[in-house]
């Protein structure tokens, strides 16, 4: 595999400035969103299964809607979208701060949060991809940059609601969660971008069809979702609140924020190097990177102590964010430009509509098998799925443009 290093470009315009922090924004509310919601619970008297049932209500929705969020986003613009589900997850989050202050919140009112709060998502993410050529010259740079700043947020956030939790009411993390969303709908509404010739010739059905058949014409593409569903179910779903009540048990509540915060660490090291590599085959590289992604799950599994907890937390964001930008890249310089939303929407839409089910069942599994066997399970499916992003020849043979 041949890679090359990136030559120099200009990157930091006033637009993509706003960009970058509107995303940062929304990315610190996404790593403290779940670290708030899980300790939260579990702190509340709620088990593991009402935790995995709340995330998976906000995934769930999330999974549903998103391909009509890019539909949207193609025929009228993705940022007046993006603003109105920044403002509708503020005032969510901020009834569920309320609430938590007030009193023990029931059940079926976080899941409605959760649930509202995954539509409101659903119209938002289809537009982060689209809106990356717009602000950005060189989008693998400017992505690059991006999952720096999400290893960041994955840093911080969670490690800023771990210790927002331990140390004040739980009310305060979801304030603060919903402040984020509100910076970001500021800082998207301030961008300056060129105007947006929709092309509505087509129902809101047809525009799907087309979506779905640049999707499917794609053997790399859906192969990869293909592997991202035995993902979901197995790992990325599980991870959280299998983590959290592995983490916990262990070594107390703020362990849990600060091996999030060690995961992003890692991103900031894998985005590091993202930035400046750029392999040939930037999927075979990156599914190369996915090998030390199921450190995270292992890590929880063993539960070691806590400098080998946080190291194998960090490895493990090292090779989940180059993997990631190697992704995000091809997805935005394969697909054409005007059917990049509705692409998207399908992509994402595939590749976490798993991760509902995997929170679901995380609770009555590890009570029926144990919770660090299917931790221990979740590590080799992990690393069955990296050998399968290497061994499939489409995605191991697509090339950079």
């Amino acid at each position: 595999m041949v890679a090359s290093v990136a030559a120099p470009s200009r990157l930091w315009t006033a637009n993509f400035a706003l960009y970058f922090t509107g995303r940062m924004a929304s990315l610190y509310a996404d790593a403290m969103m779940p670290v708030a919601l899980s300790v939260g619970m579990i702190s509340m008297g709620y088990g593991v299964g009402a935790v995995g049932f709340a995330l998976g209500a906000w995934m769930a929705t999330f999974a549903l809607f998103v391909i009509f969020g890019g539909v949207f986003a193609d025929r009228f613009h993705p940022r007046p979208l993006m603003i109105g589900a920044d403002a509708a997850r503020m005032l969510l989050l901020g009834g569920l701060a309320t609430w938590f202050w007030l009193d023990r919140p029931p059940l079926w009112f976080i899941l409605a949060i959760c649930a509202l709060g995954g539509l409101a998502t659903a119209m938002f993410q289809p537009g982060v991809n689209g809106l990356v050529p717009q602000v950005a010259s060189d989008p693998q740079k400017a992505n690059g940059v991006v999952r720096i700043g999400q290893g960041v947020s994955g840093m911080a956030g969670p490690a800023m609601a771990g210790a927002l939790v331990a140390f004040a009411p739980v009310a305060v993390a979801f304030a603060a969660t919903a402040l984020t969303f509100a910076i970001s709908g500021i800082s998207l509404a301030a961008l300056r971008l060129p105007p947006f010739v929709a092309d509505r010739s087509e129902s809101t059905w047809a525009n799907l069809r087309t979506g779905w058949w640049e999707f499917r014409s794609r053997t790399w593409l859906w192969a990869v979702i293909l592997i991202w569903w035995v993902q979901g179910v197995f790992v990325s779903g599980p991870i959280i609140p299998l983590g959290a009540a592995s983490i916990i048990a262990e070594h107390g509540s703020a362990s849990f924020g600060y091996a999030q915060g060690a995961f992003g660490i890692g991103s900031v090291i894998g985005g590091l190097v993202a930035v400046r590599l750029r392999p040939a085959r930037p999927l075979f590289g990156g599914g190369l990177a996915m090998f030390l992604f199921p450190m995270m799950p292992l890590a929880a599994a063993l539960v070691p102590a806590q400098p080998l907890l946080f190291a194998l937390y960090a490895i493990s964001g090292a090779g989940w964010t180059f993997w990631g930008v190697q992704w995000a890249t091809s997805v935005q310089t394969q697909i054409p430009e005007d059917r990049l939303n509705r692409v998207t929407a399908y992509e994402i839409a595939g590749s976490i509509v798993a991760i509902p089910f995997g929170q679901a069942i995380a609770g009555p599994v590890s009570e029926l098998i144990g919770l660090h066997r299917f931790l221990a399970i979740s590590t080799v499916v992990g690393l069955g799925c990296a050998v399968a992003l290497v061994s499939i020849r489409p995605i191991r043979e697509l090339t950079r443009v």
